[in-house]
């Protein structure tokens, strides 16, 4: 039988991949299989309500797929692509984090397509923010088909590879970013006298309309935060300790650290190879 698309890795996020791409349509569960090495982390693949159906095996070399999604750590990927392509796949999606397309083109002659992409963690929830760069013998069908994929849970936009480290320093590592920032806030209304059960309520519901606001007012965060802090107000004093202790300047200097360290892997992975 060949398979529609293997994902090779059934961590997290590949699993959400698989999950998501049934749930909204993309493909049926017979359509699908995973590969994933670890024996405990089958059986909870083959468990899962999300994956009823989905084909759960041990290695790339028990099947035959057309593509294949490269979901492992970054310094197995090009192991596990050069596996996938021995079993007959044709094109690659990897989001394996910092590994550029070259390293995985390298592994096959001629080259097949390759699209690499930066997913996040939201994409566990169906919300997740990806980007898509194509590598150079991969074409607008061959975006169209990872943007397929990648749609299955959440938004994706195209961009250059050179520029996928800042996606990985800004977007790919966001997540830890914001829920660092809602860690503080609950400690803040705890703080202020609020229980914890309350303050965590309130703090989770101001991230999704703060999310809804920038995605459907038009408005940029700029102006929404100008929008809500009043001269002399209650906003406005917390702006000027949040501006004092130099917390936009953290932020921007997070996402610079973690693009340098995306580019820190990727070199690493030529290296390697």
């Amino acid at each position: 039988m060949t398979y529609r698309l293997a994902v090779i890795g059934g961590g997290n996020m590949g699993a959400a991949l698989a999950g998501g791409l049934v749930a909204t349509g993309w493909a049926t569960p017979e359509d699908l299989v995973v590969v994933e090495v670890a024996a405990g982390r089958r059986g909870q693949l083959s468990d899962s309500p999300d994956l009823r159906g989905v084909a759960v095996v041990a290695a790339p070399e028990d099947i035959e797929a057309e593509g294949a999604v490269i979901a492992v750590k970054p310094q197995d990927a090009v192991a596990a692509a050069r596996a996938a392509l021995a079993a007959g796949v044709t094109r690659l999606l990897s989001i394996a984090a910092g590994v550029p397309t070259g390293a995985l083109e390298a592994v096959a002659s001629p080259p097949v397509p390759v699209v690499r992409a930066m997913p996040n963690t939201a994409a566990l929830v169906g919300a997740g923010a990806s980007a898509i760069a194509a590598g150079s013998a991969a074409g607008e069908a061959d975006l169209a088909w990872a943007e397929g994929i990648l749609r299955a849970v959440g938004t994706v936009v195209r961009t250059s590879e050179s520029a996928l480290d800042a996606v990985t320093g800004l977007s790919g590592s966001g997540p830890a970013y914001l829920l660092l920032v809602a860690e503080a806030l609950v400690d803040g209304g705890v703080g202020a006298g609020l229980a914890r059960d309350v303050s965590s309520a309130l703090v989770q519901q101001l991230f999704v309309g703060c999310a809804r606001l920038m995605a459907e007012s038009g408005e940029s965060p700029a102006a929404l935060r100008a929008a809500v802090t009043s001269p002399g107000g209650t906003t406005a004093a917390g702006v000027v300790e949040l501006e004092r202790a130099a917390v936009r300047a953290a932020f921007i200097d997070a996402v610079a650290a973690a693009t340098e360290r995306s580019r820190q892997l990727g070199a690493s992975t030529i290296t390697s190879t």
